[in-house]
């Protein structure tokens, strides 16, 4: 097992290697730059040169990307050209506003998703089979913003339940305020996701219940729980732990647009913001510690594979 996860982590330095240079080939093939956008449209032609030189933007590209790669390398992702604070330490600021909402979604989402895969799967082409199905299909059709609206105008405006604005209050300093702060923004992501495990999780269990062994274990008088929570459970939550594990990563970089709907301090829109200054430095740092922890988090998902099916073995 030791053995494996070095492989892995050694296998992850050349993709970080080729997906640094692609993110920086196409940060540079988008027109425009941070220049433009730090001195406006009325700049001069030598203040244009001046801040240019000053941003090491004059030397040739590749030169550019070899410092910033060395940088990278020992832990240093440079400064952000607008704040010109490290990009390490805005990224470590908003991080872990992000961190807490990829774990309450993805909380939302197994509480919401894996009864209603259960109950499919029992009762499969009944009444409730095909309301749940219905469910489902409808949690995956509505639009994660519009979703985000609707929860804001239902328990901000009308209840008053909870704030409409999500700011970032740490689980352990204040457990309530951060339930109330992250609610909405949760629910939003967790509803939507709880759709694609309900269905996948459906998926995989209905084709277990077909299996021989589930006759066999009938057969002998188990009970129905015993059936399902020990041996039907375990055989299908191997797919379906992929599943999850992806969408945690995809919440880590892909919660942009709720985070920008309950205005939420995350590392998406630190992103944003840094996509629209052309803050070069930022928007590699962002990306560059998000493919990280995507990579960490389907490590971790192989490494869980042992110990839910015993017939894995990683030499």
């Amino acid at each position: 097992m030791i053995g494996y996860v070095l492989r892995r982590i050694a296998q992850l330095l050349p993709v970080l290697l080729i997906a640094s240079l692609g993110i920086w080939g196409m940060l540079y093939a988008v027109p425009g730059g941070p220049v433009g956008m730090l001195l406006g449209e009325n700049a001069t032609a030598e203040q244009i040169a001046a801040v240019t030189r000053d941003l090491g933007l004059d030397r040739p590209v590749l030169v550019q990307y070899f410092d910033w790669l060395v940088g990278a390398l020992t832990g240093d992702l440079g400064n952000s050209v607008y704040s010109q604070e490290p990009v390490l330490k805005l990224i470590g600021e908003r991080l872990p506003a992000t961190l807490q909402l990829a774990v309450a979604a993805t909380i939302v989402a197994l509480v919401l998703g894996i009864p209603v895969a259960i109950i499919s799967a029992l009762y499969p082409n009944s009444w409730i089979d095909r309301i749940l199905s219905g469910w489902s299909a409808l949690a995956l059709g509505v639009p994660t913003f519009w979703l985000g609206i609707l929860l804001i105008l239902l328990f901000a405006v009308q209840l008053r339940w909870l704030p409409s604005a999500s700011t970032y209050v740490a689980f352990w300093d204040n457990p309530v305020q951060a339930l109330r702060s992250v609610a909405l923004p949760a629910l939003t992501l967790g509803i939507y996701v709880s759709g694609i495990l309900a269905r996948f999780l459906r998926a995989s269990l209905v084709s277990e219940l077909r299996a021989d062994y589930v006759r066999t274990a009938r057969s002998k008088g188990l009970p129905e729980r015993q059936v399902v929570g020990t041996h039907i459970m375990r055989n299908a939550l191997l797919p379906f732990i992929t599943i999850v594990g992806l969408m945690m990563a995809n919440f880590i970089g892909g919660a942009v647009v709720t985070e920008a709907v309950f205005n939420y301090p995350g590392i998406g829109r630190l992103m944003i913001g840094a996509i629209s200054n052309r803050d070069y430095p930022l928007i590699q740092g962002c990306i560059v510690v998000i493919l990280v922890i995507y990579i960490a988090i389907n490590l971790a998902v192989d490494v869980l594979y042992a110990y839910i099916d015993p017939r894995i073995e990683y030499s």
